[in-house]
């Protein structure tokens, strides 16, 4: 029974709504979730950092050591800036104009909110295209 728990397979329709919500932005996240309140009663749920503060019960402390959102800044672009900015329009959504203009005014804020293997994966795209990010 463990090695079909393994094996979760996911239909490409579902593949694709995922990947696609995955790399929305913050604005585009938010109509969204605007959009599926207002025209079909449904309301996200309330979770994330709340909870796990509200479940330490001890202090901030426990809360801050349990973080499970994290902001990605682009810190700096090295010597590649274009393929830097091309990253960045790719992870923002933004237009190549707007990316370049992140990109330029570092340090910039790329993602807010993430999960830490998402925050983890736009480190590596972007320091893999030679720019340099901080996680907070």
């Amino acid at each position: 029974m463990s090695e079909e728990a393994a094996t979760v397979e996911y239909s490409d329709d579902a593949k694709k709504l995922g990947d696609e919500i995955a790399g929305m932005t913050l604005k585009q996240a938010k109509e969204l979730s605007d959009y599926l309140e207002n025209e079909h009663g449904i309301k996200a749920a309330a979770g994330g950092g709340v909870m796990v503060a509200a479940a330490g019960g001890g202090g901030g402390e426990e809360a801050a050591e349990a973080q499970t959102e994290f902001d990605v800044i682009l810190t700096g672009f090295g010597d590649k800036k274009l393929d830097v900015v091309k990253i960045v329009k790719t992870i923002t959504g933004a237009s190549l104009m707007e990316a370049k203009k992140m990109v330029e005014s570092c340090p910039a804020t790329l993602k807010e909110a993430v999960s830490k293997e998402d925050a983890d994966k736009v480190k590596a795209d972007v320091e893999g295209a030679g720019g340099s990010v901080e996680l907070k």
